[in-house]
């Protein structure tokens, strides 16, 4: 409700306008982000999306490993909305479970990336004696090639990993930790440039004067005014991160045939082309809706975080 506010004019007249109670800063942030059509619009299809792999399972009951050679290579159908794949097995059914370790890799491999990059670049730029040899240790991770880098750790370890933990779980760790580790490097530097422009600021020393402690001053002043770029970065990594395990799936070094992940669906589709493009359309077109989806909602987030656009 908007608030009433008092005024008096050259002539002594008291005049009394209505103004809008100020906004806090997340209420002003959804206000800026719903302005971003696209971005809403893409917010409504992940979520379509992630319901759709969540609860389609449980409403379409059909499992992902029924067998029935009469039906391969079906196109979509009533029966099988998707079509099948070359074992009659349905391919709505995979896409669902699929989609939900391809979303599941995307998320934890990026808040892995997100907690070592907040971590070294809050360091780095809060403790001066730490900022070199950090940002030399950052620097030498940008310059590997991530992919050819993944393929071999992939390579080298995926046999120790599957017998150590088996061989969905042990894939599933391998991918999420590799995607990890080598994607929190942006994070680190953006984090970095923040906490040596915030550490300036008057309610830093503020806080200094009154006994705070470095931890609380980086936890409790600083961190939250780092949070916004670090949210738009985290939502484009997620994108990132799912394509990387579809590359990787693709290629045929992510997860086994037995776990369709949209991925591995794809791969398993590749010498199937051109009698049964229904294989590999429906898993590309989730990958491609779920990684647009996810960018235009960070497009939404930078602008909506802007204090430049705030109003």
């Amino acid at each position: 409700m908007a608030a009433p506010a008092a005024e008096i004019t050259k002539s002594g007249i008291l005049v009394t306008t209505l103004t809008r109670p100020p906004r806090s800063l997340w209420k002003d942030a959804w206000w800026q982000f719903r302005r971003h059509r696209l971005a809403m619009i893409a917010l409504g299809t992940l979520v379509f999306l992630i319901l759709f792999t969540l609860i389609g399972p449980l409403l379409y009951h059909t499992r992902i490993d029924d067998i029935d050679f009469l039906l391969s290579l079906k196109g979509p159908s009533s029966a099988h909305p998707f079509g099948t794949d070359d074992l009659g097995r349905d391919l709505l059914a995979r896409v669902m479970f699929g989609g939900r370790i391809s979303i599941a890799v995307g998320i934890i491999a990026v808040m892995l990336a997100i907690t070592l990059g907040t971590t070294i670049g809050a360091a780095a730029g809060f403790f001066g004696r730490f900022d070199n040899p950090l940002m030399r240790i950052t620097d030498l991770f940008l310059s590997l090639p991530v992919l050819p880098l993944l393929l071999v750790i992939i390579y080298l370890f995926r046999d120790s990993l599957r017998s150590a933990f088996g061989p969905e779980l042990g894939i599933f760790i391998m991918i999420v930790g590799v995607i990890g580790i080598l994607n929190w490097m942006p994070v680190a530097r953006l984090v970095r440039a923040s906490f040596l422009s915030l550490k300036q600021k008057e309610f830093v020393e503020a806080a200094r004067s009154i006994g705070a402690r470095d931890r609380r001053i980086i936890v409790r002043h600083i961190l939250p005014n780092v949070l916004s770029p670090v949210l738009v970065a985290a939502t484009i990594g997620i994108g990132g991160a799912i394509l990387t395990e579809s590359t990787l799936s693709f290629l045929g070094l992510g997860f086994p045939s037995d776990v369709p992940t949209w991925g591995r669906i794809l791969y398993d589709a590749r010498n199937y082309l051109d009698i049964a493009p229904h294989w590999a359309i429906f898993p590309g077109l989730a990958i491609f809706l779920t990684v647009l989806s996810i960018n235009f909602i960070g497009d939404g987030l930078r602008d909506a975080l802007d204090p430049r656009k705030s109003s």
